[in-house]
């Protein structure tokens, strides 16, 4: 799946992915490949990004909102 990360001053991460983990607001969130169309709040915390040559990266964020949508996961992060 796609993955961009962006935060008001820059883009975090924009590139594949295996898998992404988020921290939602009710709790942590695995997204993988054709992951249903979903818009979730996030909190303050931890992002991990596995991408296709299971290398994880992770990225601290104070919170945002993440959205799912025709194989495409956009996290806009504070």
């Amino acid at each position: 799946m796609r993955v961009e990360i962006i935060t008001p001053d820059k883009s975090l991460f924009a590139g594949d992915a295996k898998a992404v983990t988020v921290p939602g607001i009710d709790g942590s969130l695995g997204i993988l490949n054709n992951h249903a169309p979903l818009i979730s709040a996030l909190k303050k915390g931890i992002v991990k990004v596995t991408d296709t040559n299971n290398s994880v990266t992770t990225y601290e964020i104070n919170g945002g909102v993440a959205e799912v949508q025709n194989n495409k996961l956009i996290i806009l992060a504070e």
